[in-house]
């Protein structure tokens, strides 16, 4: 299903006519209905019983999105009925919230009182402040007295001084609970309320919405947990932002820190992929451009920018917030401003500072949909963080080919251990070996330490976009002691291939002996190997007992395959071949999930493992290539065979060349370096007796003298 979601935002991207609801009118409309339809029934307000996804749970979320939905018509439509509706569920509120004492189902985070966690009250709060805000004009004094003591200031004061270990924190809990209070002190007038908002309980600057504001991001806007929880965050960002633009623009708050707020809103609408946002850490896959929060991201930005390419957003989105900017967008939309929003290859700094790593995007097209490489050369993430460093993703067509498992959750299911990250979300989705990334004698990286791993991150190196190359690489030493990993992804396109290529190295150096793995956890069925396998078909075993392992069968294996190994697999009419160069001492293995796993927690999905073991290190060279076309309705297959018969690797300490021979006899070869000089020059060896000379941190050599064999 999400894919069919996602190949909408698609068509809606590139020219396709606007939904009806993005017609501001329809939106208006549909929450009038809806409304009006909420006043003729009778309110309910229940005592808090249930953990997340629960009746009393999702009830008082239903009622913040009322009081915020029927006051934003009253603002747009001046229909007092509207306003009298938001009032009445708000004094309801105040009447009983203060009898209300801690939540009696308490998540392990900080406890709320009429949900399970404070964030949830940060997030009633941050909407209904906003609701009071657009009705206290035709509040009578006595109901913005009880309104505001019993409900707002209560809750606003459990949140910052009575919470303040979620208050001060740097992290997406600490941003709603500001922005709830910090919009509250706006909305009633109480500066007092607003600056520990902006400045920390102390007002000392060291902790409060500012601070996150200079810490959380990098400067190219990426925040430090990832596409999937920098959407989550996004919301308190920019309504507090605009919250602050309206009461104090003597802060300049969308140009603070060199327009970071609006660097944040664009970067999350590029780290998606056809829709979806990159599933990299505690990321649940269906989350993509359509989120709430993204909702209302396009439309402030919009309103701050005026860029068209925004519009082609906000129609892929399908809908719009029921507010002024939302408005804008319709008329613009409309008016044919719309054009479409340029994906680009694209290096996102991790850090306050932008030394913490990066995130390395290289994409095929300006398209949603195409090619793209995602290299997670990043921070460890704080708590949501993966143990995946330089762990790389793979998406073609719409489509994950090479996926990362994301979180282990069904968030909101209350019968699904309650909606909370599952047991398997820390045992086995964040460990280094459901990446696709390399694994050291069966440990996690930083032995799956979080605290440990936020000290490092990669070291990212060359980062270069040309027509024909792109190139990403990174290098790490602290993930295992004594190893030192260094990953290089190069996307190539040219005559050789019919469509581009991926080429991954990736290098490991040690003086002792140590086991190699190379995960790759493909989306498809395996199709053909040029190797024999052996399958475990009627018993199996898992893979290993501890760091993820004890969660993967062992389906099939490989003896030792000295030369080219491949594994062709078929997704969605087209076929993918992972070519690599492997030594006498590696091994495949396959392996899928669903080992020790009695509650069937886990989704189902295969993997193969380039398996070495040996002293000094371990070098894996692979190319990743997209060919042929099945039709199962025309019933023909095309290029179902790689076309890819050899790659070679020859390596001299900081120079490596890359050749991949096809079958039609041609030849393309892929110089690198760590010098990253562009004017650096440098030679290798090819079999002892032709020097490849070239100059620059990497070459593509397409010349016939590349062939082992000589001139062709």
């Amino acid at each position: 299903m999400r894919y069919l979601i996602a190949l909408f935002f698609v068509g809606m991207l590139f020219g396709g006519t606007p939904l009806k609801a993005l017609d501001f009118q329809h939106t208006s409309d549909i929450a009038q209905k809806k409304i009006n339809a909420q006043i003729a029934m009778p309110l309910s307000i229940p005592v808090p019983q249930d953990a997340g996804g629960g009746y009393t749970h999702e009830q008082h979320k239903k009622n913040a999105k009322l009081i915020y939905e029927s006051a934003m018509l009253f603002k747009l439509t001046g229909q007092k009925k509207y306003a009298d509706f938001s009032i009445k569920i708000l004094e309801a509120y105040a009447d009983v919230y203060p009898n209300w004492g801690a939540h009696p189902k308490p998540k392990e985070q900080s406890p709320g009182r009429m949900f399970w966690q404070n964030l949830n009250e940060s997030w009633w709060l941050v909407y209904v402040a906003q609701g009071y805000g657009a009705v206290k004009p035709v509040l009578t004094d006595a109901q913005s007295e009880h309104i505001e003591k019993n409900l707002l200031r209560n809750m606003a004061d459990f949140l910052s001084e009575g919470s303040p270990e979620t208050f001060d924190k740097i992290h997406n809990h600490g941003t709603w609970a500001t922005a709830a209070v910090g919009i509250t002190g706006y909305v009633i007038g109480d500066k007092e309320y607003s600056e520990k908002a902006l400045m920390g309980l102390d007002k000392s600057g060291r902790s409060g919405f500012l601070k996150q504001l200079d810490t959380l991001f990098s400067p190219d806007g990426y925040y430090n947990e990832g596409p999937y929880y920098q959407r989550y965050a996004l919301m308190p960002f920019v309504l507090f932002g605009q919250a602050i633009e309206a009461n104090e623009p003597n802060r300049k708050i969308f140009t603070y820190r060199d327009n970071i707020l609006q660097k944040a809103i664009y970067a999350t609408i590029e780290l998606s992929y056809n829709g979806l946002f990159f599933p990299i850490n505690d990321a649940l896959k269906d989350k993509g451009i359509a989120t709430t929060e993204l909702l209302y991201g396009v439309a402030i930005a919009y309103d701050l920018t005026k860029d068209p390419a925004l519009l082609s957003i906000a129609q892929a989105q399908g809908e719009l917030v029921l507010t002024e900017e939302g408005r804008a967008l319709s008329q613009a939309i409309k008016a044919g401003k719309s054009k479409p929003f340029p994906f680009r290859s694209r290096r996102f700094t991790d850090g306050a500072d932008g030394t913490q790593g990066a995130l390395d995007v290289l994409r095929a097209s300006t398209a949603p949909d195409g090619l793209t490489v995602v290299v997670k050369n990043t921070s460890q993430g704080l708590g949501h963080g993966h143990f995946d460093k330089m762990g790389l993703l793979l998406f073609d067509q719409g489509q994950e080919i090479l996926r990362d498992y994301g979180a282990a959750r069904f968030l909101n299911i209350e019968a699904k251990y309650g909606g909370h990250y599952l047991p398997e979300n820390n045992a086995y989705a964040k460990q280094t070996i459901s990446h696709n990334a390399l694994v050291v004698d069966e440990k996690s990286h930083f032995d799956g330490s979080t605290k440990k791993g936020n000290n490092f991150a990669p070291k990212p190196h060359l980062f270069s976009i040309g027509e024909k190359v792109q190139i990403a690489s990174a290098q790490i030493d602290t993930a295992y002691e004594g190893v030192n990993m260094r990953r290089t992804i190069a996307m190539i396109k040219g005559k050789a291939f019919p469509s581009p290529v991926i080429i991954d190295l990736l290098q490991a150096k040690s003086d002792d002996q140590h086991q190699y793995d190379l995960p790759f956890h493909y989306n498809g069925h395996l199709i053909e190997t040029n190797f024999d396998v052996t399958a475990n078909a009627i018993s199996r075993k898992p893979l290993g007992q501890k760091n993820g392992y004890q969660y993967l069968w062992q389906v099939a294996q490989a003896p030792t395959v000295d030369g080219l190994s491949q594994v062709t697999f078929l997704l969605d009419k087209k076929f993918y071949t992972i070519s690599s160069r492997t030594s006498k001492t590696t091994e495949v293995i396959f392996a899928a999930t669903g080992a020790n796993d009695p509650n069937f927690n886990l989704r189902h999905e295969p993997a193969f493992i380039l398996r070495s073991r040996q002293k000094g290190g371990a070098d894996f060279v692979s190319v990743i290539e997209p060919h042929g076309e099945y039709n199962p309705t025309a019933e023909f297959t095309v290029n179902s065979h790689s076309h890819v018969v050899d790659v070679t690797y020859h390596d001299e300490g900081e120079e490596t060349l890359i050749i991949i021979e096809t079958k039609s006899g041609e030849f393309v070869g892929l110089a690198l370096s760590e010098d990253t000089r562009t004017d650096a020059p440098h030679k290798i060896s090819l079999n002892g007796n032709t020097d490849i000379s070239w100059t620059g941190p990497y070459h593509l050599f397409r010349p016939s003298h590349l062939s082992p064999q000589g001139d062709k």
